[in-house]
């Protein structure tokens, strides 16, 4: 997005936590700024959204990445775990485009991408709660798009499959030599896979796409 002429607000739980991201795309030689946000508190999000558009200009582009998983079996599943995944995927999700559409409304023009998943899609055993998140924010998706529409305003949605992340390394080795076998492309995915698609999903060239889910999960889910 740095490269492609944004100017990147890097948010994670802690400004320090999202500092080594600004510090890359500002190397890089493109505009960022670490912040610190919870975004399952309404309140922190709306104060984000206040400073980000006093510091960087009115945000117009949103990708809403943030995501949790605590796995356990149904039967076993606790109700705080339950509320915690469901409040960052889902709820954060909706209080950010929330607070994002506010100055997208007002210049009739947005991009919103929301970071889903093929576990949205077609769910996995132990995961209940991230299926749910990540099926809810397809059907979010697919409702903004709707009502905001006719402002200029596109939101999609983006269902990587298994990436090569800090959360797909704590899986069991045997799960991830699983699904390499099952994808027709032979690993796991990369962020540099999935990037590409979240900035051509916020280009002018994806102007006439809006409620979509795009799958990048290297042919997994054939």
């Amino acid at each position: 997005m740095g490269r492609a002429g944004a100017a990147v607000a890097c948010v994670a739980t802690s400004e320090a936590g999202a500092s080594g991201t600004a510090k890359t795309i500002v190397t890089a030689g493109a505009n960022a700024k670490a912040y610190g946000c919870d975004v399952s508190d309404s309140a922190a999000v709306d104060a984000l959204f206040v400073k980000v558009g006093e510091e960087l200009g009115a945000p117009l582009i949103l990708v809403n990445n943030a995501g949790v998983a605590v796995d356990a079996l149904v039967m076993r599943m606790k109700d705080e775990d339950w509320d915690r995944v469901l409040n960052v995927n889902l709820k954060g999700a909706f209080m950010c485009i929330r607070a994002a559409s506010r100055a997208m409304m007002k210049s009739r023009y947005g991009r919103i991408v929301n970071v889903s998943s093929v576990v949205g899609l077609h769910g996995a055993p132990g995961q209940a709660n991230y299926a749910a998140s990540k099926a809810g924010l397809i059907g979010l998706t697919k409702s903004v798009a709707k009502e905001l529409g006719s402002r200029g305003i596109t939101c999609n949605a983006i269902a990587p499959g298994y990436i090569a992340t800090d959360m797909t390394t704590a899986l069991p080795a045997e799960f991830r030599e699983y699904v390499v076998k099952q994808a027709p492309a032979g690993r796991l995915g990369t962020p540099e896979d999935v990037a590409p698609a979240v900035c051509f999903l916020c280009s002018e060239e994806a102007a006439y796409i809006t409620g979509q889910v795009l799958t990048i999960d290297g042919g997994l889910l054939l």
